[in-house]
């Protein structure tokens, strides 16, 4: 029977994923900063980089919440290596995850406008 494999970085990513929704949830009450959550992270096949998707409450905040975590990303950085056990700690890229703003926006229109009645065939 074949188990599914489950590659290093996937596993790296979730672990970064946990590690960093924290790191984040502190720094941004730290620095008063918008209020964001990490919602993915992805890491390069050589673990060099890791691509962290954050979203935020308040849409026209995510602008200054995403440059006030690409301004600390060094300091967040330091503090992910001494909570993991990793040789070589990613660099963070911090970008706007607006899926779910896309998600809402696509649930208003579908309520704004509701599919068109089918014609009663039942005569």
């Amino acid at each position: 029977m074949p188990t599914k494999s489950f590659h290093r970085t996937d596993r790296v990513s979730a672990q970064l994923r946990r590690e960093l929704g924290t790191l984040v949830h502190n720094a941004v009450r730290e620095h008063q900063l918008p209020s964001v959550s990490v919602s993915d992270v992805e890491v390069t096949r050589d673990m060099a980089h890791a691509k962290v998707f954050v979203t935020a409450l308040m849409e026209e905040k995510s602008v200054e919440a995403v440059k006030g975590l690409k301004e600390l990303a060094p300091q967040i950085r330091f503090q992910l290596g001494k909570a993991m056990k990793l040789r070589h700690v990613p660099e963070l890229h911090f970008h706007y995850d607006d899926s779910v703003d896309r998600g809402e926006r696509i649930e208003k229109l579908l309520k704004d406008n509701p599919p068109p009645a089918e014609p009663d065939e039942s005569r």
